[in-house]
């Protein structure tokens, strides 16, 4: 290596991370959700907690906090009955391409993958819970405990995902379990992953089929189209973490297009997240 070698490594450096480093993997895997279409009925989070072996706790643990669903439904309610206007908005892992979470984690636990998704490495985690207190959605979940499944129960368990521990930070993975056995099914079938091939859980039990999901880079896909729409936002779009979580704002029949709350409306990328544990 010829000249300063510091000077080439960094160069080197600077086109491997190249402008749109995020948007040349394969795919980008995003989720979209219509609230016009969400009735807060909360099969989701149902759902989620089946497939992804999430435990249930109780009454004390959610007073104090320690909560482990990976998606919750939050209810925002403008006017004074009868004229009342309700809004539901699902809150799960915005799955950033820019991720706060990733720079505070000291042991890489947390970290991109190949399909840009932001994933957990359950082995790595250390519990320091910088993740979650760099993580502007609150949607990361810490193991207080090791949780146990009472005979039968532990029959229900999915075996394509792990059991976490105490002392591990949990999150939403769009269902990656499910993400690569579409993959699979699609390499052994010699064939690209085609739109519809994959469906996280969420999307799969929406009654009002609000949650649509796929890969964003495929420009005939339904998110691709959807993504266009005039009613598309981001949470907290300000921050420019580039979730790939696209919202679809509800319309009322009245013409508004969101109710207001505490002052402010919920439009443009700019909704409060509050604390909450659904309906």
């Amino acid at each position: 290596m010829s000249g300063n070698p510091i000077k080439a490594i960094i160069e080197r450096l600077k086109e491997f991370r190249r402008p749109g480093y995020y948007k040349n993997y394969d795919h980008k895997w995003t989720m979209v959700i219509d609230l016009d279409r969400c009735n807060g009925c909360e099969a989701c989070v149902t759902a989620c907690y089946a497939e992804n072996n999430l435990p249930v706790v109780g009454k004390e643990d959610c007073g104090n906090s320690r909560v482990m669903n990976w998606i919750r439904v939050e209810r925002y309610v403008a006017g004074e009955y009868p004229d009342v206007k309700v809004k539901f908005i699902p809150i799960l892992c915005q799955q950033c391409s820019k991720a706060p979470c990733e720079l505070g984690c000291p042991v890489y636990a947390t970290y991109h993958n190949q399909d840009g998704l932001n994933v957990q490495v359950y082995n790595r985690c250390v519990g320091t819970f910088t993740c979650a207190t760099y993580c502007p959605y609150d949607v990361r979940r810490f193991n207080w405990f090791t949780y146990k499944w009472d005979a039968p129960l532990e029959q229900q368990l999915n075996p394509d995902v792990t059991v976490r521990e105490m002392g591990v930070m949990e999150k939403c993975t769009f269902c990656i379990q499910r993400i690569r056995a579409g993959k699979d099914k699609a390499k052994d079938e010699g064939r690209a992953v085609k739109d519809g091939d994959i469906t996280p859980a969420c999307a799969q039990s929406c009654p009002a089929g609000a949650f649509t999901f796929g890969d964003l880079n495929d420009p005939e896909s339904r998110v691709s189209m959807l993504a266009k729409s005039r009613r598309r936002f981001r949470l907290f779009e300000e921050l420019n973490t580039e979730p790939s979580v696209i919202y679809l704002k509800k319309v009322f029949a009245d013409g508004g297009g969101n109710p207001p709350v505490g002052g402010h409306t919920l439009a443009g990328g700019h909704p409060p997240v509050k604390e909450g544990h659904g309906g």
